[in-house]
């Protein structure tokens, strides 16, 4: 499973080690607080992990 995640992509595998969580939105002093980003608002940077953490699930879901 660890080489079919890497040949799909290198994000794909490093959700798998690191995990996800979806972007928050940081107060004044850049703490995050508990609301959730919306998605129009991510980074490029957070999408590409969105990106990867989906692509991640959609092959373990359908592997299994």
């Amino acid at each position: 499973m660890i080489a079919f995640l890497k040949s799909i992509d290198s994000r794909s595998w490093k959700v798998v080690i690191k995990g996800w969580d979806h972007p928050k939105i940081k107060d004044a002093n850049g703490v995050d607080i508990v609301e959730l980003k919306p998605e129009e608002e991510w980074t490029t940077a957070e999408d590409s992990l969105s990106v990867g953490n989906s692509k991640a699930l959609n092959a373990i879901f359908n592997g299994v």
